[in-house]
Formats: structure tokens, sequence, C-alpha cells
């Protein structure tokens, strides 16, 4: 009997939630022009993580001046990091949870593999032990890959451009810092904390620190700002815009969720629209 070739097993995720992620930057790095969105995305996948599977997709954005030193580059959405490393499909939290469950609470992959399963996570015994040894990557020292990926980053742009970011993975005991750098997409490496404070999160980017830095990306945290403005004191900073924008709109939710309640109530008693042309009324 002719042997098959070995496949993955397409899997379907019809009813996953929808993550479009815009690229952090506004302007040209180079020439401070505002830069133009691309109409396609630099990527697209669906991500399985413990709160159920995403549709992730990150929007790139280039340069349309013709007279910048570097016109129609492309810069890409560099969050999409924060929900799964490339080319995985599965998300941080559930190599987290493998981790944390393996290292902290010593079960054996034979018995991850059974929990994720009972959540709804399609992987195998084999594929679990693969995760937990890219979270074991992810937390070590930088490899020979990365470093050669920042270091044409910089002969490219000069400098680099560092976003710093705190997960908190369900079942996962600490905090996942993740520092991943934006003009190469890179994810550079992360590390677990318990209450992380400044001092604590600028010993561990001084790693890091001969890097030249362009800019500074993070969300609000007192701690990570303190931290990367220590590291990198001369490179500005600036609110990741989906955090931004979140902390804007927080504060019209629940006058958006009483509206929507009173609207439901108020129409409620109308009859519904006619679908088809024959239960229209005649006149």
């Amino acid at each position: 009997m002719e042997k098959q070739p070995r496949h993955r097993p397409k899997r379907e995720f019809p009813d996953a939630e929808r993550i479009i992620v815009e690229c952090d930057l506004e302007v040209c790095p180079h020439c401070g022009e505002r830069m133009t969105n691309r109409m396609p995305w630099h990527m697209r996948k669906k991500v399985q993580t413990l709160k159920g599977p995403k549709f992730v997709a990150g929007k790139s954005k280039t340069c349309a001046n013709p007279s910048c030193s570097h016109p129609e580059k492309n810069y890409y959405a560099s969050r999409v990091l924060l929900y799964s490393l490339p080319k995985s499909t599965y998300g941080l939290d559930v190599l987290a949870y493998i981790g944390w469950r393996h290292e902290h609470e010593h079960k054996q992959f034979i018995e991850i593999h059974q929990e994720l399963n009972e959540r709804g996570i399609l992987v195998n015994e084999r594929n679990v032990g693969k995760l937990y040894r890219q979270f074991l990557a992810l937390l070590g020292a930088m490899s020979e890959l990365t470093d050669q990926k920042l270091q044409e980053t910089i002969a490219d742009h000069g400098g680099l451009i560092f976003g710093l970011d705190g997960l908190q993975p369900e079942g996962h005991g600490t905090l996942l810092y993740v520092l991943y750098e934006v003009l190469s997409g890179t994810p550079v490496a992360a590390v677990q904390m318990e209450q992380a404070t400044t001092e604590k999160l600028s010993a561990w980017l001084q790693t890091y620190q001969h890097y030249p830095a362009l800019a500074l990306v993070s969300d609000g945290e007192e701690a990570i700002i303190s931290a990367l403005k220590k590291t990198w004191p001369e490179a500005p900073h600036q609110r990741c815009q989906e955090h931004f924008l979140g902390n804007v709109a927080e504060g019209v939710l629940k006058h958006d969720a009483n509206l929507r309640k009173e609207m439901r109530q108020s129409l409620g008693g109308l009859p519904k629209v006619p679908q088809e042309p024959e239960d229209l009324p005649l006149l």
C-alpha cells in the first residue's frame, strides 16, 4: 500500500472573532510625512486561543512621499505578535498556559493535551511539546536569527522601534511581558513577572539597550513606560493606538449599553419587517 504524504488537518472556524490590527505608525520614520493605508492585509490567519478562535489580520501602511529616502516602504502591524508568534496558529496565551502547567504544576504533556482538548483547543500531544519549546525559546536568550533581523533593520532604517506589552494569560500565575520590534515585525523576547516594577523591567531590558531605538510603543502602564524611557532615554514614546482608542471609548460604553437597552424596549413592540412580497398588507 502506497504511503500517503503527511498533511495538516484543515480546520475551519466560521464563528471566529475578527481582529484587525492596524500599524502603530502614523508618520514615516524617515521623512515625517503621514503614511497611507495599504489595501491588502500583510498577514491573516485563524488563531486558537483560550478564549476561542480568532481571525487575526494585520493592516500595513506605506510612505507615499516620492522624495522620501524610503519611498513605498511598507510598515506592518507588529502588534499581531501579541496574539501569536509568526507562522503559529496558537495564541500566546496557549503557549503560556502550557508552560505554566508543565513547569509550576508539574503536568505531563499528555495531561495538558487533554485539558486543552476539553477547552476546545484542537491540538495533539506532539504539538503540545513543540509549543512548549517555542515558549521556552521566547523566554530564553535572543537567537542569532533574531539578532540578524534586528541588525538588518538597523542598517535599513538607522535604528529600531521597540514595543512592549504585558499580557495576563488565563490560567497563568504571572504576567507575560513581550518585547517586539515594530519595523521588522520581530518578536524579540519575553519574561514572566509578578507585580512587575520599573526596576525589574529595566533590569531585563538592559540586555537589549545596545540596540539603537528610534521610538518606543506601549500601552499606558506606568511601569512599562518608565522602564522603556529608562532604557532608551532619548527615544520618543507613543501610546499604542489600539489601547488609546479603547481608553477613549471606555467612557461611553456604559451610555452606549443603556441606549441600546432603551432602544430595544422602545422598538420591541413594532411589527417585524416583512420578508416576502406576499407578506405585505393589502391597501
